[in-house]
């Protein structure tokens, strides 16, 4: 077992086609997980994720603030207590539309198992 608090884990900036987004890798290959990265993202009012798609699906939860999720499947409002699945290869961002800061967990699988 491994227990980590998150704000002890480095908030990495996100850049490239970002805005005002943050990054904490809370579980990783590091610390053992062998199928499973899971990562917080949080983001300030106005920002964004980058409109972008990728070979893996992903799993959020989203922990607190108010935004939208933006994919080619539609358009939807989020907000604390929301899950959403997104598939793979399916084009997506993430966008915080309240006046706090959007935080939430993100699941990834990795994929050379």
């Amino acid at each position: 077992m491994k227990k980590i608090y998150y704000e002890e884990v480095n908030a990495e900036e996100v850049g490239k086609g970002c805005k005002g987004v943050n990054i904490r890798w809370l579980i990783t290959k590091d610390i053992g997980a062998e199928h499973f990265a899971m990562r917080m993202f949080e983001v300030a009012p106005e920002g964004h994720t980058p409109l972008h798609s990728h070979e893996w699906e992903h799993e959020v939860f989203v922990l607190e603030g108010e935004g939208l999720v933006l994919a080619q499947s539609g358009e939807e409002k989020i907000k604390k207590g929301d899950v959403i699945f997104m598939p793979s290869n399916e084009r997506h961002q993430f966008k915080n539309t309240g006046g706090e800061n959007l935080r939430f967990l993100c699941l990834i699988p990795y994929l050379d198992q």
